[in-house]
């Protein structure tokens, strides 16, 4: 007798096997239990029919407390009333570990008592859909990428300078010199590109933001890639490739849990169509003020006015040069005009706002060593990255995707970065 995962339940119809799983729930009749299980790679139904087992081993079935880990033994059946499509007819069941008083029960949950116990939310349904999706997105991020060309140039996560000021950084006393935890790696992979031509990075970064909203956390993961000798429209291509290929990526290896989310698939494929929309700022704001928004020239959106756009089109969309006063230093200067610089975002449909930052890079020296000035910001931390402009500088793009601020698209989910276990002390970190 062969054991076996729970997702390979397809592979092994009408045969005997064993598999090593939990008891998420149950409930029995006189005659019947049915057991919810699951094994960490699937979820599905066991059945212990009373007439086929022994008096004793049914009893048992009946008491079997929520988690208890166990090994069931049966025959795998089809179940076409299941979205995981199989079901075992249990034998025997062999207890490893009881259980009692699970804190998560099978009632609903308010989101603070979850994020008081993640170390066992992520067990539950939805936590395990989101995170095998994550998987998937991680996977595919560095297949498009190694497709593409690219060098995985890791950037540090203690850094003595910022690409976008210091206020909202966690400072660190570094041997008696300030350090600070890494908002973004792009000025690391500028000089990557300049040595490699096109490279990413995938790490970890922070921001010392208070805020209660989805899009703002203390802590998440970016992919930042940055691409010499390249200006933003080639980079615009690349962006909606990547996303084509996310999304492709995860329709085709995720069904299972995107049922688990109720995610509907044909929306998803039409996320999948290249190229994307593309309107100007200025564009942007003469839709918002058509529709009645309290909104100006020179204003940054916020969520409604992201919704709004990204709504207008049913895709998502690239809104092209946002004035100057709003970005970071570092972004080119539009060659015709003063008040923009040469970037995009990429606003997300179904309510999920900017998934993309991206821009044309500045290559001027002097430009750039003044910029760093106006932001109140010293030059000589800065003076690795001025290098840049003074020995060989090319054009150059670059953008960041944050990792959880994507998935809560994907996956139309709220809290994707709360199902990641953390010490109890850090819960509150995560709104």
């Amino acid at each position: 007798m062969q054991q076996i995962n729970i997702i390979d339940a397809k592979n092994h119809v009408d045969e005997k096997v064993k598999i090593g799983v939990w008891l998420t729930n149950k409930r029995s009749s006189g005659k019947i239990a049915f057991l919810q299980l699951r094994d960490g790679t699937a979820f599905f139904q066991g059945v212990v029919l009373k007439k086929n087992v022994s008096e004793e081993l049914f009893e048992e079935a009946k008491k079997l407390r929520q988690e208890t880990s166990m090994y069931v033994v049966g025959i795998i059946h089809k179940d076409e009333r299941s979205k995981f499509g199989y079901e075992m007819e249990v034998e025997d069941i062999e207890i490893i570990s009881e259980t009692e008083d699970y804190p998560i029960t099978p009632k609903d949950h308010g989101i603070e008592f979850l994020l008081d116990h993640r170390h066992l939310w992520i067990r539950s349904r939805r936590p395990f859909a989101v995170l095998k999706i994550r998987d998937q997105v991680i996977r595919a991020t560095y297949e498009f990428f190694g497709k593409e060309g690219f060098v995985k140039f890791d950037a540090p996560i203690l850094t003595g300078s910022a690409p976008e000021g210091t206020t909202e950084l966690f400072h660190i006393d570094y041997f008696d010199t300030n350090a600070y935890l890494s908002q973004s790696g792009q000025l690391y992979e500028e000089a990557g590109a300049e040595a490699f031509g096109k490279v990413y990075s995938f790490g970890p970064t922070f921001r010392a933001e208070k805020s209660k909203t989805r899009r703002h956390l203390t802590e998440f993961w970016m992919i930042e890639p940055e691409m010499a000798f390249m200006h933003q429209e080639e980079s615009l291509d690349i962006q909606e490739r990547y996303i084509a290929y996310l999304v492709q990526s995860i329709i085709d290896n995720c069904q299972y849990e995107l049922s688990i989310l109720d995610r509907d698939i044909e929306t998803l494929k039409r996320y999948t169509k290249v190229p994307y929309p593309r309107i100007s700022y200025d564009e942007a704001i003469e839709l918002l003020q058509k529709a009645d928004f309290d909104i100006k020239w020179g204003d940054d959106f916020g969520s409604p006015e992201e919704t709004y756009l990204a709504d207008h089109f049913d895709q998502p969309v690239f809104v092209l040069n946002y004035p100057k006063a709003i970005k970071p230093f570092y972004m080119k200067p539009h060659p015709t005009r003063d008040d923009v610089v040469i970037c995009a975002d990429l606003l997300a449909p179904e309510g999920y706002g900017e998934i993309i930052g991206g821009s044309e890079r500045a290559t001027d020296y002097q430009y750039l060593y003044d910029k760093i000035v106006e932001a109140g910001l010293d030059p000589e931390a800065y003076s690795w990255y001025l290098d840049l402009r003074k020995y060989g500088s090319v054009p150059h793009s670059g953008f960041g995707l944050g990792l959880e601020r994507i998935l809560t698209w994907l996956t139309l989910e709220d809290h994707v970065r709360e199902t990641i276990p953390f010490p109890r002390m850090l819960n509150r970190l995560h709104p």
